[in-house]
C-alpha cells in the first residue's frame, strides 16, 4: 500500500512540475528574442557628415528597441555584396544600407536570403519586395530648406552645390535648393559639381575652392566626407576675419562643427528606421516605402547660428519652413 502511495505522489509531483513549466511559458517565462541589425556603408562613421548621421540613427533606433548592433564602414563598391552577405551568414535579422547606391547589391543578396530584412535609405519607390523596404526622406523639402538659407544670406548672387554622385535623391535636393533660392532671389546662379565619391574630402576642398574663386558665398552638399572637405576650404577662405562664406549642413545638426555652418536640415533617420524594425517585430515588414517629412517630424530645421544670422533672418527662415510644410513655398511654376 505504501508503495502505491509513493508512486501516486511521484506522478502528482511530475504533473505539478510540468504544469509549472507550462504556466511559466504562458506568462513569458521564455527569454525574449534579441534582434540583431547590421549597417554596411562606403562612408566612414566618423566623417562628421552622412556616415556619422547614419551610424547615430542606427544606434539610437537600436537602443530604443534593445537590438544588437554591428557595422562595416569605408568599404569599396566592389565589396558591397560580400559585406552584406557576411552579416546574412552570421544570422542578422536586418541589414541597413544607407544609400541608393546599395540597391543592386541588396536586390542580389536579398533574393538568396528571403528570411532576412533589408532596409535601404534613399531607396527608390520601386525597390521594396517581401524582404526589402525603402526609407525615403523628402528630398524636395530638404532642398527647399537649404535653398531658403541660401536665398536669404547670399550676397554675391552665386551659391554652390556639391554632390557625391548623381543619384535621384541628390538631383532632387539640388532642384529644390535651386528652386527655393531663386524664388527668394531670381538673380542667384547655382554652381554645381559632383565628386564621384562620398569619401574624398580632398576633392571636396578642391571643388569648394573652385566655386569660391567664382564668388560662391553659400554652400550646400550631399556628399558625406566630401562635404567635410568643402567646409574646410570654406573655413580657410574665411580665415581669421569676418565669416562671409557659409555652409548648410545635412542630414544631422552640425552647428558648431565648423565656424562657417549657419544651420542644418535634419533628417530623423532613426525614426524611420525604428518604424521598419518595429514592423519586423510585428510581422508586418516588406513591400512598402517609409517616408520622412516635415509633416511627420522625420524632417526638421536644426539649430540656427545666432552669431551669423540676425533675428530677422532666423524668423524668416522659420516662416519659410512653415510654408514649405504647408506646400505653399516655393510657388509652383
Amino acid at each position: 500500500m505504501k508503495r502505491w502511495i509513493a508512486v501516486i505522489l511521484a506522478v502528482v509531483l511530475v504533473l505539478a512540475l510540468a504544469g509549472c513549466g507550462s504556466d511559466d511559458k504562458d506568462t513569458g517565462g521564455d527569454e525574449a528574442k534579441t534582434y540583431k541589425i547590421a549597417m554596411v556603408m562606403d562612408s566612414s562613421i566618423s566623417d562628421g557628415g552622412w556616415g556619422t548621421a547614419c551610424y547615430s540613427a542606427l544606434v539610437s533606433a537600436s537602443e530604443d528597441l534593445g537590438w544588437e548592433v554591428a557595422y562595416t564602414d569605408s568599404i569599396k563598391q566592389s565589396d558591397y555584396v560580400s559585406s552584406i552577405e557576411s552579416y546574412c551568414q552570421l544570422g542578422y535579422d536586418m541589414i541597413f544600407l544607407p544609400g541608393n547606391q546599395y540597391s543592386d547589391a541588396t536586390v542580389q543578396v536579398a533574393a538568396d536570403y528571403p528570411d532576412i530584412a533589408f532596409v535601404v535609405l534613399n531607396g527608390a519607390e520601386t525597390l521594396p519586395t517581401d524582404n526589402i523596404v525603402s526609407i525615403l526622406p523628402n528630398a524636395d523639402q530638404i532642398g527647399y530648406i537649404a535653398g531658403v538659407f541660401a536665398g536669404l544670406v547670399d550676397e554675391t548672387n552665386v551659391i554652390g552645390f556639391i554632390g557625391g554622385m548623381e543619384l535621384d535623391t541628390t538631383l532632387a535636393k539640388l532642384a529644390g535648393y535651386t528652386a527655393a533660392a531663386q524664388a527668394i532671389n531670381p538673380d542667384i546662379e547655382v554652381l554645381t559639381a559632383y565628386a564621384g565619391s562620398f569619401d574624398d574630402s580632398a576633392k571636396g576642398m578642391e571643388l569648394a575652392k573652385s566655386m569660391i574663386d567664382q564668388k560662391a558665398d553659400v554652400f550646400f552638399g550631399d556628399a558625406s566626407a566630401v562635404d567635410s572637405g568643402a567646409r574646410q576650404a570654406i573655413d580657410t577662405a574665411n580665415g581669421d576675419g569676418a565669416i562671409t562664406i557659409y555652409d548648410i549642413g545635412q542630414p544631422a545638426d552640425i552647428l558648431g562643427q565648423n565656424p562657417c555652418v549657419i544651420g542644418s536640415v535634419v533628417t530623423d533617420n532613426a525614426g524611420m528606421l525604428k518604424i521598419c524594425m518595429q514592423d519586423l517585430i510585428d510581422g508586418n515588414f516588406g513591400n512598402k516605402v517609409v517616408y520622412g517629412s516635415l509633416e511627420n517630424d522625420c524632417l526638421s530645421l536644426g539649430a540656427l547660428n545666432e552669431d551669423l544670422l540676425s533675428a530677422e533672418v532666423r524668423e524668416q527662415i522659420q516662416d519659410y519652413v512653415a510654408q514649405i510644410e504647408a506646400g505653399t513655398f516655393p510657388p509652383k511654376k
